[in-house]
């Protein structure tokens, strides 16, 4: 690898040094790396999950000290910086990097479980024991067998996603229930959440709970009883995100997951989702996705 990189699902294809599983448009699983040489500063784009299946990789996260051993999995949300990467002569992994569309098509309203152990607790590093590792060895199997066998089945990529959506649900129940105290220790646990951390939970709570999820920053800062410019900064802080970055990304996954999941009409989806006409809707959905609703709605069906 190079000494600056920016990791993305190009750069990856690309390397020679690893080899690929599978890959589309919004996945890319890494069986192993060939050759690993030590990288000084690489920017990761996308979601990532990297399985340690031997030796150990020690890096600074955002400036946070991480180190990887054997049966740990690290978990990382998009758009981080890796530097100070050093890395045992044994060291090997398999990995799956992942767009934030497809992390959220997977994870639905489960989100806010992602978001919380990424963003509120930073919760990255889950040690596993033998029986959890070959939990998920049986769905790499499973996931392995499907990419090799089933080419020449139509439905071949759902198959590929719905035993990897089922391998994240299961890792999300694994981080939460990992994370989770123990009753007497509730209240000293939420005590120790920051001010700031506990609005920023509060906003995302009340985001994933909103079936009407645009509206304005202001309408959320109002509710949370803070000012937009706080609620902005506290998003800023703890995502790297603004909280209009996280309304706007939230309202177009529930417009994919309508056109591409329901069979609601336009205009139903549009009353769903608070839009006030389908004009309105309709220029949304092309000022973001660059096609008409029935123009996205169809194509999502072709592929």
């Amino acid at each position: 690898m190079k000494q600056h990189e920016e990791v993305t699902f190009q750069t990856l294809a690309d390397n020679e040094d690893v080899q690929i599983g599978y890959s589309d448009n919004d996945i890319v699983v890494v069986d192993s790396i060939q050759q690993f040489t030590e990288t000084r500063t690489a920017h990761v784009s996308m979601n990532t999950i990297v399985i340690c299946t031997s030796g150990r990789v020690q890096a600074q996260m955002n400036g946070i000290q991480m180190e990887l051993h054997k049966n740990q999995v690290a978990v990382i949300p998009q758009n981080v910086t890796v530097t100070d990467v050093m890395i045992s002569p044994d060291f090997n992994l398999k990995a799956m990097f992942l767009t934030n569309r497809i992390l959220q098509t997977f994870l639905r309203e489960k989100m806010n479980i992602w978001n919380n152990m990424m963003y509120i607790h930073r919760n990255h590093l889950v040690t596993m024991d033998e029986d959890e590792i070959l939990f998920y060895t049986h769905f790499y199997d499973m996931l392995t067998l499907a990419i090799a066998k089933g080419k020449d089945n139509p439905l071949h990529t759902d198959v590929i996603q719905s035993l990897l959506r089922s391998a994240i649900l299961a890792l999300c129940g694994a981080m939460q229930q990992k994370l989770l105290p123990a009753d007497s220790e509730l209240s000293t646990f939420n005590a120790q959440l920051s001010t700031g951390k506990s609005h920023f939970q509060r906003f995302l709570d009340l985001l994933h709970s909103s079936e009407i999820k645009r509206h304005t920053v202001d309408a959320y800062a109002s509710e949370l009883c803070i000012s937009p410019k706080y609620l902005t900064a506290v998003c800023k802080k703890n995502s790297g995100k603004t909280a209009n970055e996280w309304i706007t990304e939230q309202v177009l996954e529930d417009i994919r997951y309508y056109l591409k999941q329901t069979d609601l009409s336009i205009k139903q989806i549009c009353d769903r989702l608070g839009f006030p006409n389908p004009s309105f809707f309709g220029k949304y959905v092309k000022d973001h996705f660059g096609m008409t609703p029935m123009e996205f709605r169809n194509y999502t069906l072709k592929k």
